[in-house]
């Protein structure tokens, strides 16, 4: 046994208990305000315990391990702690990555873990719905400054005819829209154009309906609670999914009624997590965070529906270009990527 490379793992170890133990720590800065607090100046522990209504003992321990990990940064001459503009933009910034609500997703599927453990030797599954609420929540927070960013300047726009055919007035389904960020996005971004919203589960659903009343779309917007096989309505000009379709029992299921769904020259919207054809090419840091989602949320709850699929987050693109030809759709091209999402164009 080579020691050096026993003390080289134990290090990446080290890193990784750090790592566990610091999501716990941004979460709770997320939710108390201390990062957006901190982003507007400089303080002492005693200074943003004040600030934030919070205690000092519990703040200064914060504090310190914050800087520890690199999230806040420290003024040893003055004694305060402070965010660099990046950091703030990452922790504090409502339009920037939101790393807390990143770290939230990740506590709450954790909680999972014991039932998951179990589900490992019987094979159940184990759905979305019975996960805590840091789940539904942390994934909109997190999910949206992305869909901000690249929905309607970038994705929509890289359809064929798509983004004209919109701006005209068209009719669009948002199957599996969660909390309803990309419905009321669209709607906004297209006031000649109406929304259908459909996911199964209804606490989302009672969600997406109060986002899309308090952004002024309800009008136009209208959500429905049923799975992605079951969505009412044809003649759609466009259907969109949003990281939904690996979750799924049935994908191919749902590609059907994709298929029904939409007019003769209409376009299917695929949006899904990057990942390459190969365990190789997901061997990355973007890679090792969807498999331990995929773990603990997509592989369950598929294994919890019907239909026999389990695809998960690193399916890869010919996976999702086998389901939708099962399906009978005859064109799919990639259209655009990010790092962390693939974008595909699918026509029947």
């Amino acid at each position: 046994m080579d020691q050096d490379k026993v003390t080289e793992f134990l290090g990446r170890v080290v890193s990784d208990m750090g790592a566990t133990g610091s999501a716990g720590q941004v979460v709770i800065g997320g939710r108390l305000g201390l990062y957006r607090e901190l982003a507007r100046g400089p303080a002492t522990p005693e200074e943003l315990a004040e600030r934030t209504g919070c205690v000092t003992r519990y703040v200064t321990e914060w504090l310190k391990g914050q800087a520890a990990g690199g999230y806040v940064s420290w003024d040893a001459a003055s004694g305060t702690f402070f965010l660099t503009e990046e950091q703030a933009f990452c922790l504090a910034d409502p339009d920037g990555p939101n790393v807390p609500a990143f770290f939230r997703v990740g506590l709450g599927y954790l909680r999972a873990e014991p039932r998951v453990a179990e589900a490992f030797r019987t094979g159940e599954g184990m759905p979305w719905h019975e996960h805590d609420e840091d789940v539904f929540v942390g994934v909109d927070a997190f999910f949206r400054p992305g869909y901000v960013a690249e929905l309607v300047p970038h994705w929509i726009p890289a359809l064929d005819g798509v983004e004209r055919r919109l701006q005209a007035g068209a009719r669009i389904a948002d199957v599996g829209c969660g909390l309803g960020t990309t419905s009321v996005l669209m709607a906004e971004a297209y006031p000649r154009s109406t929304v259908t919203g459909s996911d199964y589960h209804d606490t989302s659903i009672a969600l997406a309906r109060r986002k899309a009343a308090d952004a002024g779309v309800g009008d136009r917007v209208t959500f429905e609670v049923t799975g992605a096989q079951g969505f009412t309505g044809t003649g759609y000009d466009l259907v969109t999914m949003f990281d939904c379709l690996h979750d799924m029992g049935d994908p191919v299921g749902a590609a059907r009624r994709v298929h029904d769904a939409l007019t003769p020259d209409g376009t299917w919207l695929l949006v899904e997590p990057f990942a390459g054809d190969t365990l190789e090419e997901n061997l990355t840091p973007v890679g090792r965070v969807y498999y331990a989602a995929s773990t603990l949320l997509c592989v369950p709850n598929g294994l919890s529906q019907p239909g026999g699929y389990a695809l998960g987050a690193q399916a890869g693109e010919s996976a999702i270009r086998d389901v939708v030809t099962a399906a009978g759709f005859t064109r799919f091209r990639r259209a655009a990527e990010t790092p962390f999402n693939l974008v595909y164009e699918v026509r029947p």
